[in-house]
């Protein structure tokens, strides 16, 4: 059973940079270079932001992860011997990362992207280790997940495994360049993106047939608890990241911001606590490598003139000044919708939060190219539209200018307010 991975929490970004004073010095250069390695590793796999709460203790654990099977917490990977990983070998720590398994030999929940991670190749899995190792113990008990029956039974995971998990290390293909086996490295082992792109069967775990097509996200807001997201497509579909060049989205990753839209909403942490921090040559490998994936999208009907009409009337009033009638906005007043991955992807939760509440803004500026705009003050509309012209009207930007995804219903805005 997989269950979905948080996203879009308000954590401080450098809280990670802010532990780092608290490691030990390495004794030589060799270890050095190899804490070095391994915390550039964890940026890459982003644990800082599944294991810290916030203002809590950086990796002590704690998360929420609501899902439809219940809630479970993320742990401890502090070195503490009592609470976290303090007393694994690194046999221990190798057996949890590749085959996900704990010390006593009991299954971990695949919140825990291990079906990612056991593709790390060995060097890095020691760089990791050594780091996590180096790091100041913190004390936290690890809170008690909170799982229907008969999800709460760890048993049945080997029955879950034998269907949907195959352990192995990342097998460099030699008919692609270095920097194309590098991209799909860091996308398909470390940083783990199938996890949230991809959509899930009745059991949870991502479905082969459809990886970077899109997928449902379920996060706690602060003032309303668990709600649910939408996470676009990645594939380079026409309603995906077809219309991004590879800079786009080697900058959207590296700096937060490109010619087409600025970060926000569930992206605002993986860019502030993870990609922000890797090489311009490892963002450019990850944008090749996304680039190469087949295009995907699935069939959507087609609305009816009616609800497009409506959505129409509907845009021209609210949204057409700033994003034009053409759709395709403009850098001061708004970013361009047509060919939108965020405006087409397949689960409209993000996008009808956006409409609904404003924009969520990173905590702080990932670079010094993002920078504020007016469309990023847009206002909630919460307040301005009713259930039903908000749907007609999000229905109109999904299928309009070359656009195409499923239908926004009345009751997808009701659930959601």
């Amino acid at each position: 059973m997989v269950l979905a991975k948080l996203a879009g929490r308000s954590l401080l970004a450098l809280a990670l940079s802010a532990l780092l004073s608290a490691a030990p010095a390495a004794a030589d250069s060799n270890e050095r270079t190899e804490l070095e390695h391994g915390e550039y590793l964890v940026r890459a796999a982003n644990c800082v932001s599944c294991h810290t709460q916030p203002g809590g203790a950086v990796f002590a654990g704690g998360v929420p992860f609501p899902t439809d099977f219940g809630t479970i917490y993320s742990t401890n990977i502090t070195p503490d011997e009592t609470t976290g990983i303090g007393g694994w070998s690194f046999q221990q720590f190798e057996s949890a990362m590749r085959r996900g398994l704990r010390p006593d030999g009991r299954h971990l929940y695949p919140a825990f992207p291990y079906p990612s991670f056991t593709k790390i190749d060995d060097a890095d899995l020691r760089a990791l280790y050594a780091y996590f190792m180096s790091l100041k113990p913190v004390s936290a008990p690890a809170r008690t997940n909170e799982l229907n029956f008969p999800y709460s039974q760890r048993g049945l995971l080997r029955v879950w495994k034998s269907m949907y998990f195959e352990e192995g290390r990342f097998v460099p293909d030699a008919g692609r360049s270095a920097q194309w086996n590098r991209g799909a490295y860091l996308v398909e082992a470390l940083a783990h993106c199938s996890a949230c792109h991809s959509p899930r069967n009745f059991l949870g775990a991502e479905r082969a047939d459809a990886l970077y097509t899109g997928g449902i996200l379920q996060e706690i807001d602060e003032e309303r608890g668990p709600v649910v997201r939408g996470a676009p497509n990645l594939t380079p579909s026409p309603h995906g990241l077809g219309a991004w060049s590879e800079e786009d989205i080697a900058n959207y990753l590296k700096l937060g911001s490109n010619t087409r839209t600025h970060v926000m909403g569930t992206m605002n942490e993986v860019v502030l606590n993870s990609t922000r921090h890797l090489s311009e040559a490892d963002t450019r490998a990850m944008a090749t490598y996304l680039k190469s994936l087949p295009a995907q999208a699935g069939s959507n009907a087609r609305p009816s003139k009616t609800v497009m009409e409506q959505g129409a009337r509907q845009y021209d009033i609210h949204c057409g000044t700033c994003h034009l009638p053409t759709g395709q906005g403009s850098a001061d007043t708004g970013p361009s919708l047509a060919g939108s991955p965020f405006a087409q992807a397949p689960d409209p939760s993000s996008l009808i939060d956006l409409v609904l509440n404003g924009p969520r803004l990173p905590v702080e500026p990932p670079s010094s190219e993002w920078r504020m705009h007016a469309w990023q003050t847009m206002p909630a509309f919460a307040q301005k539209l009713s259930d039903e012209q908000a749907a007609a009207l999000l229905t109109f930007v999904r299928n309009s200018w070359g656009n195409a995804a499923g239908e926004v219903a009345p009751k997808d805005i009701d659930r959601l307010r």
